[in-house]
């Protein structure tokens, strides 16, 4: 949880602050939109869906139209009985369930210090010393909660990941130390997989091929099975950008296990690609390097000898998915102070596999003063309006923004839970949004306090 995550959209709109892109904005949402979505877009135009109604409970302000119900509080007890609900709530993802019901796979980026860890529970459990873990909801059509328990438990700082196409959720944990540090009994810097629907299917297994790194999240090619994958690095040497072939591509749950080949992604001529600046600039004949130890057992992975030609690396790498026939993947920000070959507030590649071609389509910035966090996207949440939803992360008020596929900002939620002072107000960061299947909810976290909310109103008006 650096101290910039998130910070895409902050202070934007209300604040009178612009956010400026650079290149095509249809291009973060390839293939996704209908034509009625395109019209609900333009019909948002500047103002969205209208400014934010003070909620008189303190908890979210919404637009009129818009209510909310509270899932799950951070110290409540689970319904399972098996413990509080954990805390630092993060990463999070929407799946479909039998009979319109939705498993909602909630991560939490505890650390080995966490107050309120993920209770162990047996079987479920990786590393009894580690404090991250998955809690999963089973909501009904109505989102009223029908179950919670934890889906794993025993691993650390669990921060973004991915689901599959056969509904599973990927965790993964952005932390790499190793057995004997902090109290950890287990090496640490896995992806692990979650089954909401049944969480001892998939139990507590590190998919030790896929790599151990200070992993952030992942896109699964739907055609292809390949599973791409971002390292959040932001001290140098920076992240790379991985993809996993595995052994059994679109097997199911638990077919991960059955490994595969780590590589990493190779730009002939860019060692960083934080010195590319021009949208639309892009690179033919991207390389795979095979990665010599996925299991960085003496030396972690971006350090390791990739050869004369080494490996091409970014600073803060995170968001990752797919669109259409290709891979879209985000590098938060670059700052030369820190060791890039050049500044950015943030950019977003697509890769596209058939063509090995890779291309800068986004350049994020603010459009007026650059002291402000109008800066550093992150993960991006596809709208039923066709556009995107982007979580908060910075200093002052605490947002969820929308931007329309004509590149409007608007406000969609604030966070009203203090967690300072009344002298001096602070309010914890978003995190995790993400639509139900049937596009009629937005859920969304709020990271501290954790707290799981169900936005509904008028998505598609």
């Amino acid at each position: 949880m650096s101290a910039t995550r998130r910070q895409i959209l902050a202070r934007t709109g209300a604040l009178g602050a612009g956010i400026a892109f650079s290149g095509a904005l249809s291009e973060l949402f390839p293939g996704t939109a209908t034509a009625a979505q395109d019209l609900a877009a333009q019909d948002l135009g500047h103002s969205g869906y209208g400014p934010l109604v003070p909620d008189p409970h303190g908890l979210l302000d919404l637009p009129k139209g818009f209510r909310y119900r509270v899932l799950s509080r951070e110290g409540d007890p689970l319904r399972s009985g098996e413990g509080p609900v954990p805390s630092n709530h993060d990463g999070m993802t929407a799946l479909p369930g039998r009979h319109g019901r939705v498993h909602l796979v909630r991560n939490h980026e505890n650390r080995h210090n966490a107050a309120l860890p993920v209770p162990t529970v047996e079987g479920l459990t990786y590393d009894p010393a580690g404090k991250g873990g998955c809690t999963a909801l089973t909501l009904d059509p109505g989102n009223r909660v029908l179950a919670e328990r934890v889906a794993i438990a025993g691993t650390a700082v669990n921060c973004a990941g991915g689901p599959t196409p056969w509904h599973t959720w990927l965790t993964c944990e952005e932390n790499e130390d190793k057995a004997g540090t902090n109290g950890y009994t287990k090496d640490h810097g896995f992806i692990f997989e979650v089954d909401p629907s049944d969480p001892r299917r998939t139990g507590a297994v590190p998919l030790t091929a896929m790599g151990r790194f200070q992993h952030e999240a992942i896109a699964v090619d739907p055609h292809l099975g390949i599973v791409y994958e971002t390292e959040d690095a932001f001290l140098k040497p920076f992240g790379l950008f991985y993809r996993f072939l595995p052994e059994k591509p679109l097997g199911g749950v638990g077919s991960l296990r059955a490994g595969g080949r780590l590589q990493a992604m190779r730009v002939p001529g860019v060692p960083d690609l934080s010195s590319v600046q021009e949208t639309g600039t892009s690179f033919e004949g991207v390389e795979w390097v095979d990665v010599p130890d996925p299991l960085a057992a003496g030396t972690p992975i971006r350090l390791q000898d990739f050869g004369r030609k080494g490996v091409t690396h970014a600073q803060k790498l995170e968001g990752c998915y797919w669109g259409g026939r290709c891979v879209y993947f985000v590098s938060s920000f670059a700052r030369g102070a820190e060791g890039s070959a050049a500044d950015h507030f943030g950019q977003i590649w697509r890769y596209d596999p058939a063509r090995r071609r890779l291309t800068l389509v986004i350049v994020f910035g603010p459009d007026t003063d650059v002291q402000l966090p109008g800066e550093s996207p992150d993960n991006i949440c596809l709208a039923p309006s066709g556009g995107l939803m982007v979580c908060e992360d910075g200093n002052g008020a605490q947002h969820v923004y929308g931007v329309t596929r004509g590149g409007e900002v608007y406000a969609m939620a604030r966070g009203r839970q203090n967690i300072g002072t009344p002298e001096q107000p602070e309010w914890g960061e978003f995190a995790g949004v993400a639509f139900s299947p049937d596009g009629r909810t937005m859920y969304v976290n709020c990271y501290t306090p954790g707290t799981t909310f169900a936005v509904t109103g008028p998505w598609r008006r």
